[in-house]
């Protein structure tokens, strides 16, 4: 059975002076609708889908919805509701009785005027060599509207877009999000692991001695900061505005920042034909104990996203990946298995108080990442002896 990764293509909407406001008024109307349908879902206790569905579809026909929006606009309330009461469950929104959780329960889920609507084939079909798409809106079936992507995603599309496609705007732009389902490449013997040390001063380190630092990033973020202190005191719309600008700028710096030490990393165990181990960091945030200062910069790591990109890359290249424990890889010497807490002196100095080996600390823990990859898959492997007669 051939399995795949689901990814998204980014392109951007080119419309004219007389297909924008059509699309902008689309938006506007099927996410007033959504909010409707949202107070019905709360006022209901949040029903099934079905009976979502028979309490509001005939309003929003009537409202000149064709029938497939008014089933994506349903549905998309339904999971809304569904992803909060998912973050509830999991505690993501604080403990029972907790300020923010009781906001979220007490009031209907709503959406923005330029939120994403979910498209399927029958409201958006795309014309490849063309480049233009034909879209559903509330003035009618608007076609050949213009879209713009570079050729590798044109390419994507052409050849593993699959599913809904989302209409968006952000800032008086309009993109398309499409899903591609693209095959994973067979997974390869691996000849050994690269160990991937995941840090802050350094964003990421490997056992091939590759190391991104995490100065320019941390600066860029640093300055953020401050900008942003400076803009909230100002308490103004023109304010508000720009805060939200950064916010998004910043987020885009720093995916790309991880999309590029990812395909770095990933690069380097496909040419060497090896695999790569990381760390199960899952839930850090909540084990560690850090002062204030301390407490900014961990939350603003994105290391569950660089592991992501690193996870959906390999099985893109068919590059093996292990998760291991980080217990004790930044006091245990990569040479002779001493751990001792003493052993590490600095943040980037290493020194075995038993054999005396002086190594970057990143470096080493890298490499002890990289022994415990090894183990790990030795010990998941199916046994290749015989069975017994």
């Amino acid at each position: 059975m051939i399995t795949s990764v689901k990814i998204v293509t980014q392109v951007k909407l080119v419309p004219d002076a007389v297909q924008a406001p059509a699309v902008a008024a689309t938006l506007h109307t099927v996410n007033g609708l959504a909010n409707w349908v949202s107070e019905v879902a709360f006022v209901n206790g949040a029903p099934r889908e079905y009976e979502l569905r028979r309490h509001t579809y005939a309003y929003l026909k009537e409202q000149g919805l064709g029938a497939q929006v008014a089933q994506h606009v349903i549905k998309k309330v339904r999971d809304a509701y569904t992803t909060l009461h998912a973050n509830i469950r999991a505690g993501n929104l604080g403990k029972p009785g907790s300020k923010r959780r009781r906001k979220a329960e007490s009031k209907p889920v709503t959406f923005r005027p330029e939120a994403a609507q979910p498209y399927d084939d029958r409201c958006l079909s795309w014309q490849y060599d063309a480049r233009t798409v034909s879209i559903w809106t509330t003035a009618g079936r608007l076609k050949n509207m213009r879209f713009a992507c570079s050729p590798q995603a044109l390419k994507v599309l052409q050849q593993y877009r699959k599913g809904e496609t989302d209409l968006v705007e952000r800032d008086g732009v309009f993109y398309l999000i499409a899903v591609c389902e693209v095959p994973e490449a067979e997974r390869y013997e691996p000849d050994g692991f690269i160990g991937v040390d995941l840090g802050i001063v350094n964003i990421a380190t490997t056992s091939t001695d590759y190391q991104a630092a995490g100065r320019h990033l941390n600066r860029y973020r640093k300055r953020q900061l401050a900008l942003r202190a400076k803009l909230q005191k100002k308490r103004t719309k023109s304010a508000k505005r720009r805060l939200k600008e950064r916010s998004r700028r910043e987020a885009r710096h720093v995916k790309n920042t991880n999309h590029v030490i990812a395909k770095t990393i990933v690069t380097e165990a496909e040419r060497t034909g090896r695999g790569i181990a990381l760390e199960e960091l899952k839930g850090i945030r909540t084990r560690v104990r850090l002062r204030k200062p301390q407490r900014v910069a961990l939350h603003c790591w994105a290391f569950a996203q660089l592991g992501d990109f690193i996870v959906y890359k390999a099985r893109r290249a068919g590059v093996p990946v292990v998760f291991v424990d980080p217990a004790y890889t930044s006091q245990q010497c990569c040479e002779c298995g001493h751990i001792d807490k003493k052993n590490r002196v600095s943040q980037s100095l290493f020194t075995c108080r038993n054999c005396g080996v002086v190594a970057h600390a990143d470096r080493n823990a890298s490499r002890n990442i990289a022994r415990k990859g090894d183990a790990a898959w030795t010990a998941g492997r199916e046994s290749r002896v015989p069975a017994t007669p």
